[in-house]
């Protein structure tokens, strides 16, 4: 059996600070304004830019399943694939809830943070 600590609320809940902290340095240094952060939304996006009705996610690629490090844990490897697979599709619920209820969805993955191209591409879809 599990060790239970393994898996508490505090364990679980320590976030993604790092992530975020890199997007909204990011937004300052490009000019990027009119966001704000703990936005009541379905979903509770990272960041929201209320007037453009956008919704920023910021995912860290292990806990949001992306497949560019290729990393999967050897210990409770099946409690791991299936809270990932839950991420994933709830992840899509709420994306498509958000856009039917007419707001643009944008997701940012947390390997995507370090590519220099990213504020360009952000700005894009923002000033659109």
């Amino acid at each position: 059996m599990a060790d239970d600590r393994l898996f508490s609320p505090k364990v679980r809940s320590t976030g993604n600070k790092s992530t975020e902290l890199s997007l909204v340095s990011i937004f300052r240094k490009n000019f990027i304004k009119g966001w704000r952060r703990g936005y009541k939304l379905l979903g509770s996006p990272d960041f929201v830019f209320p007037k453009e009705r956008i919704a920023v996610f910021a995912d860290g690629c292990f806990w949001h399943g992306h497949n560019c490090r290729n990393t999967k844990p050897k210990h409770h490897a099946d409690y791991w694939e299936k809270k990932i697979q839950r991420n994933k599709s709830r992840d899509k619920f709420i994306t498509k809830a958000l856009k039917r209820a007419g707001w643009h969805v944008i997701r940012v993955w947390e390997c995507e943070i370090k590519k220099d191209s990213l504020p360009t591409k952000l700005k894009a879809l923002i000033m659109q």
